[in-house]
């Protein structure tokens, strides 16, 4: 049996007073682990010209699930026009994100913010109350800072680590002690989202139970959580910006493309335009680009591809549909960009993602300029408030500071800006004796 037909179906849950679990796998290892159920996001959170501001510590700072979380936006639901800030801060506490949010992110004025805290805040020590009522205060008080300047607010939990850190002297317990302690503070941010009526991300337990199913598929060497225990490689990042997506309330349709073979017509929908259709060529122009990461080792922790697969990315998040009806041969070749693959009529009557099947298709271009554009603006935002704002010329002179570091900033979003632009490509249907 495989670790996803495992998480899918071989669930249990155990009772809290007073409120639902969350499911997990039937098998001794998450035996300690008892979570709150966590909300789901209704509907998409999101609105048209939002201004998201994407805050957290070092694992924030990285500059990873930012980047695929900004990307996507850009490439996946361009109508919205959502522009992003990251505000990661290396060794930062829900405390320290709340004593610096009114200079650093406040003053830019979001509507619509994501948090990811937690690591830091659990001190590297198995769970004591104080650290909970500490973390619950400062994580309240971000919410409600956030709300009163007219944000709203998707509250994430942390990740988990796979060892305890080496460079934290303090630290103290095992990496499960450790594991139990950060799903303390998991419960709370549910507590609080519940209490302040606000979206809750959970980062946690999709790394947990995708770290375990990860080791029992891949083995030991695969740290789900990075090569340091604490901070995610690629394949984790694509889980943490999957749990914001889900927390968003992200719906992953990113359009579908109806072929009637019998009727000879085309609809598409979703961001895509039928430009024409004539001897099994569609001619296409999109609107939307799916999430791209063509090449890579499905089975190495540093790659985006490895995580897409650990939680099926592509039919949660990045779903582009293909349909064909009355197809009068059994098999049919579909050819987009420079790959073909067979399908038969049947599949293709029901339904085809064109995002997962096709690795190297013609919209990852268009993805990758965005992905480049967004890389060079996130880099800035993090020189730009650490360097400058808490740095020397900062200290001098705030507001001039903050103006004149604006210009370089106001460049690099219009680069994102021209990096986006609707693709005109092809897709052939060829029937199969």
């Amino acid at each position: 049996m495989t670790p996803r037909i495992l998480l899918v179906f071989l669930c249990f849950s155990v009772s809290l007073p007073g409120r639902d679990v969350q499911p997990k796998p039937a098998e001794p290892f998450f035996e300690k682990y008892v979570g709150h159920l966590a909300p789901v996001t209704p509907k998409l959170l999101l609105q048209k010209d939002d201004k998201l501001a994407i805050c957290g510590d070092s694992i924030t700072e990285q500059k990873m699930y930012s980047r695929i979380l900004e990307t996507y936006l850009t490439a996946c639901l361009p109508e919205l026009n959502v522009t992003c800030r990251q505000y990661g801060w290396s060794g930062e506490q829900a405390g320290g994100f709340l004593a610096r949010m009114k200079n650093d992110v406040l003053r830019f004025k979001p509507t619509i913010a994501t948090t990811c805290y937690g690591m830091n805040d659990h001190q590297y020590v198995p769970f004591k109350e104080e650290i909970g009522a500490a973390y619950r205060q400062n994580q309240t008080a971000i919410v409600r800072m956030f709300k009163e300047a007219g944000a709203r607010v998707v509250l994430g939990s942390s990740g988990t680590i796979h060892s305890v850190p080496s460079w934290v002297k303090t630290a103290t317990g095992t990496w499960e002690d450790l594991n139990l302690s950060l799903l303390q503070l998991r419960n709370i941010d549910i507590e609080i989202a519940e209490t302040e009526k606000v979206a809750f991300a959970d980062v946690y337990w999709p790394m947990l139970v995708g770290s375990r199913a990860a080791v029992q598929k891949y083995g030991d060497g695969f740290h789900l959580e990075g090569g340091d225990g604490v901070h995610p490689g690629w394949a984790g990042q694509v889980v943490m910006a999957a749990a914001f997506l889900q927390g968003m309330g992200v719906d992953g349709n990113l359009g579908e493309i109806s072929i009637d073979l019998g009727a000879n017509s085309v609809v598409a929908i979703g961001g895509h335009e039928s430009l024409g259709f004539a001897n099994g060529e569609l001619k296409l122009r999109s609107a939307r680009f799916p999430l791209s990461s063509p090449g890579g080792d499905v089975a190495k922790d540093d790659n985006m591809k490895a995580g897409i697969a650990l939680i099926d990315f592509h039919s949660k998040f990045n779903r582009l549909t293909l349909k064909v009806a009355h197809a009068p041969a059994a098999r049919y070749a579909v050819k987009w960009g420079t790959e073909s693959k067979e399908f038969t009529a049947e599949a293709l009557a029901k339904g085809i993602n064109l995002a997962a099947k096709f690795e190297n298709h013609p919209l990852n271009e268009a993805w990758q300029k965005i992905w480049n554009a967004v890389g060079s603006k996130q880099e800035f935002e993090t020189h730009q408030i650490k360097g400058l704002f808490h740095g020397p010329e900062g200290a001098a002179d705030l507001e001039a500071t903050v103006a004149k570091s604006e210009v370089e900033h106001a460049k690099r979003a219009g680069a994102l800006r021209a990096s986006y632009a609707p693709v005109e490509h092809s897709l052939t249907l060829t029937p199969l004796p």
